[in-house]
């Protein structure tokens, strides 16, 4: 390994725009854009011992456990290890998602030698989220996600990447995104309060254009990644 890898998180609700803004940020902090769901969906079309494991929970509708997420996550790290010896770390998005989960990452990321320099915190109303949510639209094929109103594909019902059926999910009905955000409150306010707590934690205004969000993330972290 050429040097200690800096890392780090982003947090927030769904409807947030943290996919949108990991995606956009990263490279222009030389970080590597992981997101836990990608990682998956190409677990799930690939072979091997991990791959099977991870279709196994998939394929009976269980939760993947917090140590096989932790293993596919210590997996995609190795392989940029190999492929990239030079690389500065990861903006790594959609984990952990509450404090156990975090707890396990750090001891992943001291055995390596790695260190979390902040956590990105995404702030935006209940009310909003709720907005956003309601008219989003996603790939079946690759999982790209768009909006009726704020960002639709070019083609009615197409994905502009990969041309697949771009559909609204089933849970994207108020009721059940009240839901979802009840649980994700319930789940992340103490992972919130440990990232807090350890000086790590950078809370961004995101309910304003995403080139707003975009510099106030490159912003906040420009003097923890010495950028």
């Amino acid at each position: 390994m050429a040097s200690k890898r800096t890392h780090v998180l982003i947090i927030g609700p769904q409807g947030s725009g943290k996919g949108t803004q990991a995606a956009l940020v990263a490279p222009r902090l030389g970080l590597v854009h992981v997101a836990t769901g990608d990682l998956f969906r190409a677990l799930m079309a690939s072979e091997g011992a991990l791959a099977r494991e991870v279709r196994s929970y998939y394929e009976r509708g269980a939760l993947v456990p917090d140590d096989l997420t932790v293993r596919v996550l210590l997996s995609r790290l190795e392989e940029l290890d190999r492929c990239d010896p030079d690389y500065r770390g990861v903006l790594l998005d959609g984990f952990p998602r509450n404090r156990a989960q975090a707890e396990a990452l750090d001891a992943v990321l001291r055995e390596r030698g790695d260190e979390l320099v902040a956590a990105i915190h995404l702030v935006v109303p209940r009310d909003v989220l709720i907005e956003r949510l309601s008219g989003r639209l996603v790939c079946q094929q690759c999982g790209a996600t768009y909006h009726r109103t704020f960002n639709p594909p070019r083609q009615p019902g197409i994905c502009d990447r990969c041309g697949g059926p771009v559909i609204q999910r089933s849970d994207d009905t108020p009721e059940a995104i009240a839901r979802r955000l009840d649980i994700y409150e319930e789940q992340t306010a103490p992972l919130l309060d440990y990232y807090r707590q350890r000086g790590l934690l950078i809370d961004i205004v995101g309910d304003r254009p995403i080139d707003e969000v975009s510099r106030a993330i490159l912003a906040a972290l420009a003097p923890r990644l010495g950028a």
